[in-house]
Order: C-alpha cells, then sequence, then structure tokens
C-alpha cells in the first residue's frame, strides 16, 4: 500500500465586534465592527490569501493530480470575501476548477454549536455544505468541525447527516501509544473514518518555521521531506493540518515561508513513497486500524488538545450558557436578521479572546485579540448580548 501525505488549510475569519458600551444596550444594534473587519481581511488577503492560491495554483498546473490539497473555508470568511475581497473568492474558485482541491464542511459560524446544541450544529452544517455548493460546486464529503472539535457524540451526529469521514487532532492523552498516522473510524459508528493531525509535523511548519532558537532552523523543504518519509516509514499517511494565514500572516513572507512551500511538492515527490492526497482520498484508499475512543471533547488548541480555550473559565461559560438560552426565541421569531447576528455571535472568537490561559500558550492567545485584557472581552460581548436579548423579546412578544 502506497503511503499518503494529506495537506489540509483552515481558512477564517470572525467578525468582530466594537466597542459595545453599556449605554449603547437598547439605542444601538450595530454590533460589528466593519472597519476593523474589512482592513484585516484586506491585508490578510494580501500577505496570505491571494499569493497563497496563486502559488498553490502554480504547483497543481506543475504536477497535475500528483499535487492535492484540502480547505475549510467558514461562511463568516466567504461573507467578507464577497463583501471586501471578491478576489480572494475568485482565486479560490480557480482552485476548484482544477479538481485538485478538495473543500470541507464545516459550521457555517465557526461555531462551538457541536458542544451545546445538536440542532443548531445541524442547521449550520448544511447551511455551510449549501455556501460551499454554491460557490464550488460541489457538495462536500468530508466534515472538518470547528478547531477541529470532536468526541464520539459529535461523530456520531456527523456520520448520520451523511458525511463518511472527519478530521480531528491525534491528541496524545487519547492515542496513548498509538500513532496518528493511520485511518480510525468513530467509536459508536464504524462508517464514520477518522484522519487525524499529526501536531509535531504540522506544527513545524506553523509554529516553529521562523524560530531561531529551533535548532533545525533554517528548515529546507528536503529535510522536511525526509521527517516526513521517516514518519511515514512504518505508517499509513501523514495528516498536516494547518491554519491557511500560517503563510504570509503568522509567518511573513520574509521567512522564506513561500519558497520552501514552492519547494515542498518536488521534495516530497522526488525523494519519499508519499503521495498527496485529499482527505476523502485518503479515506477510501486506506484501511482503518481501530475504532478510537474520544469521550470527551478534543480540539487542535493549546497544549491541553480539549475545549478549555473557549469554555475554560467562568467568563466563558457564562457567555456561552446566555447565548444559546437564547436560540429558542431566536429561532421563533423567523427573522433574518437577527438569525444573521445569533450566528456570527456564536463565533467561536468571542470566547477565544475571553481566555485567561496566558501561561505557556500566551504568545498564540495575544496574537489573535483585539481586547488588552479578557474581562473587556467579556464584558464587550455582554453588553452585545444585552441588546441581543432585548431584540429577541421584542421579536417573541409580537408573536404571540
Amino acid at each position: 500500500m502506497e503511503k499518503s501525505l494529506c495537506l489540509y488549510f483552515q481558512v477564517h475569519q470572525p467578525d468582530r465586534l466594537r466597542l459595545y458600551r453599556f449605554f449603547d444596550i437598547g439605542n444601538d444594534s450595530q454590533y460589528f465592527d466593519e472597519f476593523a473587519n474589512r482592513t484585516i481581511l484586506k491585508r490578510v488577503a494580501q500577505r496570505c490569501y491571494l499569493p497563497m492560491n496563486e502559488l498553490i495554483y502554480e504547483l497543481i498546473q506543475k504536477h497535475g493530480k500528483n499535487f492535492k490539497v484540502a480547505f475549510s473555508i467558514s461562511g463568516a470568511a466567504l461573507e467578507q470575501f464577497e463583501q471586501y475581497a471578491p478576489e480572494v473568492l475568485e482565486s479560490f474558485k480557480k482552485l476548484a476548477s482544477t479538481k485538485c482541491v478538495e473543500f470541507l464542511a464545516e459550521t457555517y459560524s465557526h461555531s462551538l454549536a457541536s458542544l451545546k446544541s445538536p440542532k443548531e450544529f445541524k442547521n449550520q452544517v448544511k447551511e455551510h455544505s449549501a455556501a460551499i455548493k454554491k460557490h464550488f460546486g460541489v457538495k462536500p464529503k468530508t466534515f472538518r468541525n470547528t478547531e477541529l472539535i470532536y468526541s464520539d457524540a459529535i461523530g456520531e451526529a456527523v456520520a448520520d447527516m451523511g458525511f463518511t469521514t472527519m478530521l480531528t487532532e491525534g491528541a496524545k492523552h487519547i492515542l496513548g501509544w498509538k500513532s496518528p498516522n493511520f485511518l480510525y473510524t468513530n467509536a459508536i459508528n464504524p462508517k464514520l473514518k477518522l484522519l487525524l493531525k499529526n501536531f509535531n509535523l504540522s506544527d513545524d511548519i506553523a509554529f516553529r518555521f521562523s524560530d531561531r532558537s529551533n535548532p533545525n532552523w533554517p528548515l529546507t523543504s528536503d529535510r522536511y521531506a525526509a521527517w516526513l518519509a521517516e514518519g511515514a516509514a512504518n505508517d499509513d499517511i501523514i495528516n498536516l493540518f494547518m491554519d491557511y494565514e500560517t503563510f504570509g500572516e503568522h509567518q511573513n513572507a520574509s521567512t522564506g515561508i513561500f519558497e520552501f512551500m514552492r519547494a515542498l511538492p518536488d521534495a516530497v515527490l522526488a525523494n519519499t513513497e508519499l503521495k498527496f492526497c485529499t482527505p476523502s482520498e485518503a479515506a477510501a484508499k486506506h484501511q482503518p486500524v481501530a475504532p478510537l475512543h474520544v469521550p470527551y471533547a478534543i480540539s487542535w488548541a493549546d497544549e491541553e488538545r480539549d475545549t478549555s480555550a473557549w469554555l475554560g473559565n467562568e467568563l466563558q461559560n457564562e457567555a456561552f450558557e446566555k447565548l444559546y438560552s437564547l436560540e429558542k426565541g431566536v429561532m421563533a421569531a423567523k427573522d433574518e436578521e437577527l438569525l444573521a447576528d445569533f450566528r456570527k455571535l456564536q463565533e467561536s472568537d468571542h470566547f477565544y479572546y475571553m481566555c485567561t490561559k496566558f501561561f505557556s500558550d500566551g504568545a498564540v492567545h495575544k496574537y489573535f485579540n483585539p481586547y488588552d485584557t479578557p474581562y473587556e472581552a467579556f464584558i464587550n460581548y455582554m453588553n452585545v448580548l444585552s441588546d441581543f436579548a432585548l431584540r429577541v423579546e421584542k421579536k417573541t412578544s409580537k408573536k404571540k
């Protein structure tokens, strides 16, 4: 059996909240900072999305079906592309036309709905799949939950929605002695196949690429291809999963990240037995070795690889519970504007900003955080939520 290399990128941009004061509650229902959203998206488009999409297109033109990648693009990102940078959406459509790119399904709002509301989770997945079909002309076969969040129960729900493959983290506390470099199955419904992220090899690019204190700096494509070959020597598949913003944003162009990526396919194809494949191809090609038992939710975030980045303190849990307590009223109101705001307020980023885990993972949290403190993020979000609750109450009282 030939060895496989699966490259997957997450693409997401949140709807950032504006500074929303207590005195705005009941008086102003404009919650989002459109200036920040537009400015940041245009910056990331120039640094990452446009040059990286062009590079991947060139690599596909050069290598044909021997080079393949996969993307999941959140609904929030798709909407911002349409609004602020349509050229980015066109460049993804250009990639779709090559038939060497797989587009994955996820929650439309990059939300944590899978941890709280099965109905909302299902609705968002359905909405996202429809958006992928509309933009790229394909119906997603593989699922990737927000931040690779996964448990046995979530996997069962995903299988019930008709997906046959799902991506998640190769968390050490789940795998124990087992390797992430094999295909596994859901412990409840074995029809759902699981691809696990090899976090060591993924993080060599995503986090350590420009770290000059790393003894392996500078990382060359030939050296990295040798690591990939070594990792797959006795295994089946290596899954490299990372944020797309790794290229040009987190690791800026001056680090040589684009040159590394340009040279990587040649190094892999010439010097290893690995073949590039999409997630659905990998799941079809390889035989699962065992069910993976995940009783409690895991993710790809932080050292713990759990959900504590979003729901690890009282602030986050209070905001989370308050938000989903409004779900029933939002659905009863049948108001498109209200539903759109409800979806945007579910984006996991809002809860990430409230994280107080500024220890080993402090630098990562600080990079993404527009607030000075988690408490500022919490107060701002709860002010918005208070106004949103008033709107829900007003709409539902009219229905009675």
